[in-house]
């Protein structure tokens, strides 16, 4: 199995996509939701982490990784590998009910792992990208499996949002008892176990801890006697989630082919304002500073070179898995429509610089209409507050500058004393800014359906 593994790692993409499907890894991606850049044991944390400090002990640390500064918009670029502000799921998080989704002109990650011939492809957790129709939920966009919650902020013990009841196997309502981060552990297993030895397999776990509602079991709490109130609470769930963690990297080690599984950890945004820690990391969740979209990561691949405990500091992030994971398995004919994420696979193996490329962030989630842009390169970043082109009411545009390179946490602003560097920021943001979709989601409050309005919550055609 090694000797087999080792030689996949590095041939080309057209030798690769030769061979047969049970030649090609495994593949996991953990998803964290709201983990503050701080809150891993890799970074200096209280709360105890060891099964994702394992990951970024023996294989790498990713510690400039990038994602929204939100829910859903990391998850939809991680399933297309653009930015979501081309098809309208970068502004605001899909709430209950809402009559939008991952547009169905997009291809997912998951059916480019079925291009790929990978007959076991599941999902086990939180998808917020959309439910309302039959078309937007998972086992529609390439899945053969899923088990979890359409919506964010589920209740942990009853599964509900608004009083309703969301777990689902597959596409049908599941009742089932537990703490929500076990049970996705559990079905994480299950689906493992479930695929016969000598199939390779994807598996995305989006968990939906550390978010709000802040529950957590006793025997979790009592680790954490030093806090109080939400942030012991807090602590408590990630600590479950490390724990689901383990026990799937425990089934993936007991199946034989550890080594050959290519492990992503990452993220959904920054840390929530005082709750999580961002460390030294400027601003929080739904902000576009560091502490909002730069966030705890690493991988881990064995037998692709992903080892070692390494610190790799290229800028990568969200938008850039599905085109490493096309190379990763072979995948190599033109996507349908044009990536804006790149492949990092040899960055990752610390075998690669990447070129300097200007990375954007932009959310407009709330009633006030103002929109939160930013752009960073290898040495500058720009965040600008404007008023959202639909705003009324007047204004002020604002616009700050760092020196990101030698001032990672956003400390000195220096706007005033590089106008030049300004300008061609802010003129790479206006490009950014004309690949917005005209069929943008509602902002968060806006249209959004109750139970009240929609006593059916079952997804419709």
């Amino acid at each position: 199995m090694l000797k087999r593994a080792c030689s996949i790692a590095f041939v080309t993409i057209a030798t690769l996509s030769s061979l047969g499907a049970d030649s090609r890894p495994n593949v996991i991606i953990l998803l964290a939701d709201d983990l503050g850049y701080g809150d891993v044991g890799f970074h200096g944390s209280d709360i105890a982490t060891p099964n994702i400090d394992s990951l970024a002990r023996e294989g790498v640390q990713l510690e400039q990784f990038y994602s929204c500064p939100m829910c859903s918009p990391t998850r939809a670029g991680l399933m297309t590998g653009r930015y979501p502000i081309r098809f309208g799921l970068m502004r605001a998080v899909v709430p209950p009910q809402r009559d939008f989704g991952l547009d169905t002109d997009e291809e997912t990650l998951a059916e480019v792992f079925a291009k790929a011939g990978y007959q076991h492809r599941g999902i086990v957790g939180k998808w917020h990208l959309g439910h309302r129709r039959i078309k937007w939920i998972p086992t529609e966009r390439g899945f053969t499996y899923f088990v979890g919650c359409h919506n964010g902020a589920i209740d942990y013990f009853t599964h509900e949002r608004d009083g309703v009841l969301d777990w689902h196997k597959n596409d049908q309502p599941l009742e089932e008892e537990g703490y929500s981060t076990d049970l996705i552990g559990k079905a994480a297993v299950d689906f493992i176990e479930s695929v016969p030895s000598d199939d390779p397999y994807f598996l995305y776990v989006p968990f939906n801890a550390p978010h709000s509602p802040f529950q957590a079991k006793e025997d979790d709490l009592k680790k954490y006697p030093q806090r109080e109130g939400r942030q012991k609470i807090y602590a408590a769930m990630v600590d479950s989630m490390d724990q689901a963690i383990g026990q799937i990297l425990e089934t993936v080690e007991k199946r034989g082919d550890l080594d050959d599984t290519f492990i992503l950890f990452f993220s959904d945004n920054g840390g929530v304002r005082q709750v999580a820690s961002n460390g030294e990391l400027k601003g929080s969740k739904l902000t576009v500073y560091e502490g909002g979209i730069r966030v705890a990561a690493a991988a881990m691949w064995k037998n692709g070179d992903i080892v070692g405990g390494r610190r790799i500091r290229e800028k990568m992030g969200y938008i850039d898995v599905l085109p490493t994971i096309r190379r990763l398995i072979g995948v190599d004919e033109t996507p349908a429509k044009p990536l804006d994420g790149i492949d990092v696979l040899d960055a990752m193996r610390g075998k690669a610089k990447l070129d300097d490329r200007p990375w954007f962030t932009y959310l407009d989630q709330n009633d006030d209409r103002t929109e939160k842009l930013a752009v960073s390169t290898k040495k500058w970043k720009l965040v600008v507050t404007c008023p959202a082109p639909d705003s009324d009411a007047p204004g002020e545009t604002t616009a700050e500058l760092f020196e990101i390179t030698n001032d990672p946490y956003e400390k000195l602003e220096t706007a005033r004393r590089n106008p030049e560097a300004v300008a061609e920021l802010r003129a790479k943001l206006d490009r950014f800014l004309e690949w917005k979709s005209e069929n943008q989601i509602l902002r968060f409050s806006q249209g959004r359906g109750t139970a009240e309005e929609i006593p059916n919550w079952t997804p419709v055609e």
